[in-house]
């Protein structure tokens, strides 16, 4: 039997992504996704899976999502790129060449077949200039400036943003014929469609700028009828399958966004609502960070009868499966040590993609009746069967004033319990994200490298209660700082094997942030890699598309509070700062724009500190996970080569 292989960087071209079931009465679907080594770019096909096997359905080179079946079995409808925006397509299920049905000069987001199935709902962009008059060559055109009135101007992944607004039309499949049912100056979003409706939700407000709210509504015809939410958003809205009860899924405002999503079941007929997780205080939904599931898409809540629903739940590390009834009863129904990261049901039957610390994720059947779970693709198997896979270990601790921390903790590949290895801290953003039972590549590769690696949930994580999840909160640099240290301690005193003079620290976001922060606070680390980071409070406030609310919800401080954003910036403490930073950045980041990065390695060189920086052209705020793969790449062994230097 041939030797399985260390984990290599350039392993996420060998790794596929199993994302988005669907089941219809032609079957299962799912999405595969693979990065393109030559084209420097990722394809994602749809399959059909069953107990035979796998089936690729389309070909081309391409990105797919919104897979959609129609309820006659007939049709398969995605959403894919035609002259550079995203279009409805629609595919028989017999056979023959795709059907491009919309042509929507802003492209199309979102869509969904009618309950007949005649008729498809969609949801696209239109502009406040109205229509170009005329085609102007690139070359040909002249810069024009752009006026600013508004605080929501631009975009991490997109840029600076032109006035649109979301718009929902419906198309005939037959006819072709559109018609525009919501427009106006407001996002309108679809959610679900009814036998004689859809439901939709819209941000229509007085104060956009400070407006972080929708409100929902079924229109019938040309009238609306609104349906009582909590303040925050609408995440997912399901009729059951009598048309008498929604599943709805809520994100509010309790504790700005650091508030546990919730479901609630609303009689359409009594209108009386029924907050069903309100006894649970775990978030509803999928909140854990990987690094290599692609064109992810799943529903949180399910109906598989007029009686019962399936949903997710992050809770303790994992995304479980729960089941609830309209008389208000949950309980779990799938739970382990794993990431459910996509789910549709059928009356008999749920299609699962579930991912775990040894599997880049596969599709799973779900049995209701038996509770057994059969795996149904295998498109990662030659890859996990060849490869050295590091399978971590669970730890709970307690932290500085006695609060359990959970997290995980790998050995180096090779490693001897006599010998003295280095161990490498990396800490997730969010912050209210979480780690989990999930496969992340960046992990098996540090340890592949010869690193032991920690990484833990500090308060301010998902997957727990919601008192922990909000104690991060106008506490950065605190708490969740002692936290991570609190778990340093632990591991360390638990293994004398690991060189406790030899540890490197590494995150990205919130964990860039934290970063920072570590190495402005403590010398006990022999390097760090600080990823897409935060430096400056006070500036980040005016310069990230979020940054004057997300300032006032997490750090807790108002516009003129400059003393407690300055408390909670890492670039107030470079003077205390020995610990070699390598600084890596994206240049089109604009949640954490590049001048964070540019503050605190001008800061650190100024003071003559260990440090270098590297840029990475373009590329937004979400390069270690979806930016061009040379420069994935780049990036992974740019973070083992710092390590090397400094700590082997």
């Amino acid at each position: 039997m041939a030797v399985a292989e260390r984990t290599q960087v350039e392993d996420i071209f060998k790794i596929r992504a199993v994302t988005a079931p669907k089941i219809g009465t032609f079957g299962i679907t799912a999405l595969v996704t693979r990065l393109d080594e030559e084209k420097n770019d990722y394809f994602t096909h749809l399959y059909k899976m069953d107990e035979d096997g796998e089936r690729q359905l389309t070909y081309n080179e391409e990105r797919l999502s919104n897979i959609r079946h129609s309820a006659d079995g007939r049709w398969l409808l995605f959403i894919t790129k035609a002259d550079d925006k995203n279009q409805v397509f629609l595919l028989e299920t017999s056979g023959g060449e795709r059907m491009q049905l919309t042509h929507e000069k802003e492209g199309v987001s979102h869509a969904e077949f009618s309950k007949g199935g005649g008729r498809v709902f969609y949801q696209s962009l239109h502009s406040l200039k109205g229509e170009e008059t005329g085609d102007i060559a690139d070359e040909d055109k002249k810069p024009e400036p752009v006026v600013i009135d508004r605080m929501k101007y631009k975009a991490d992944g997109v840029g600076l943003m032109e006035e649109k607004y979301a718009n929902i039309k419906s198309i005939s499949i037959s006819s072709k014929t559109v018609d525009t049912l919501l427009e106006g100056e407001e996002n309108h979003t679809l959610l679900e469609t009814l036998d004689d409706g859809f439901i939709y939700a819209t941000d229509r407000s007085e104060d956009r700028d400070f407006n972080f709210s929708e409100r929902l509504f079924i229109r019938r015809g040309r009238e609306d009828t609104e349906i009582p939410t909590q303040e925050g958003g609408v995440v997912q809205v399901e009729v059951s399958p009598d048309g008498q009860r929604l599943l709805i899924v809520e994100m509010g405002r309790e504790y700005e966004n650091a508030t546990h999503a919730t479901l609630h079941l609303y009689d359409l007929k009594s209108g009386d609502k029924l907050h069903v997780t309100a006894g649970l205080d775990r978030p509803v939904g999928d909140h854990l960070v990987a690094d290599t599931q692609q064109s992810v898409e799943t529903d949180i809540a399910k109906w598989i009868s007029n009686e019962r629903f399936l949903f997710l739940v992050s809770d303790h590390g994992s995304v479980n499966l729960y089941e609830g009834n309209i008389e208000g009863d949950i309980k779990p129904v799938l739970e382990g040590r794993h990431h459910i990261h996509g789910m549709d049901v059928g009356p008999d039957f749920a299609a699962l993609t579930i991912a775990n610390h040894t599997s880049p994720g596969e599709l799973y059947r779900y049995d209701y009746a038996t509770g057994a779970l059969e795996q149904l693709s295998r498109i990662n198997t030659d890859y996990t069967e060849k490869t050295l896979i590091i399978e971590p270990e669970d730890i709970v601790y307690n932290s500085f004033d006695g609060t359990e921390v959970h997290g995980w903790f790998m050995p180096p590949v090779g490693f001897t319990p006599d010998g003295a290895h280095p161990m490498i801290v990396n800490i997730h953003g969010g912050p209210h994200a979480f780690y989990g039972h999930s496969y992340f590549h960046e992990m098996q590769v540090l340890a592949a490298a010869g690193y032991a690696v920690l990484f833990v949930n500090p308060r301010g994580s998902h997957s727990y209660s919601q008192s922990f999840v909000d104690a991060v909160r106008g506490d950065y640099g605190g708490g969740d700082y002692k936290d991570i240290l609190a778990g340093v301690d632990f591991i360390t005193s638990r293994y004398k094997w690991i060189d406790a003079d030899n540890i490197g620290v590494t995150g990205g976001s919130y964990g860039g942030f934290m970063t920072n922060w570590i190495v402005g606070h403590t010398n006990r680390f022999k390097a760090a890699v600080t990823q897409r980071s935060i430096s400056n409070w006070i500036s980040f406030r005016g310069v990230s598309d979020i940054g004057y609310y997300f300032t006032d919800w997490q750090i807790r401080a108002e516009f003129n509070d400059i003393d407690k954003m300055w408390h909670h910036s890492p670039i107030r403490y470079v003077d205390a700062v020995e610990t070699p930073l390598l600084i890596l950045h994206s240049e089109q980041d604009l949640r954490c724009p590049i001048e964070q990065g540019e503050q605190l390695y001008i800061a650190l060189k100024y003071r003559k500190k260990p440090v270098q920086f590297v840029r990475f052209p373009e590329a937004d705020h979400n390069l270690s996970r979806t930016g061009k793969p040379n420069l994935r790449i780049d990036r992974l062994k740019r973070i083992v080569n710092w390590f090397n230097e400094y700590m082997k």
